[in-house]
């Protein structure tokens, strides 16, 4: 329970990172995603549960 509240807490240091850091940046993302087709975001979003799975992994092997 702890490691999922840890992860949720990182999560959540990182978008508000994103968005105190780069508000317009995250504004005009927020433009374009409709504009997005479907498959494309898929793509993105399969991109980053890969990356997150993996960050996971070589977090528990350090």
């Amino acid at each position: 329970m702890s490691t999922l509240l840890l992860a949720i807490g990182l999560v959540l240091v990182v978008e508000g990172l994103a968005y105190a850091l780069a508000p317009s940046f995250i504004r005009r993302m927020s433009e374009q995603l409709p504009k997005m087709g479907d498959d494309q975001l898929r793509v993105f979003g399969v991109a980053a549960l890969a990356i997150g799975v993996g960050s996971v992994y070589l977090a528990q092997l350090l």
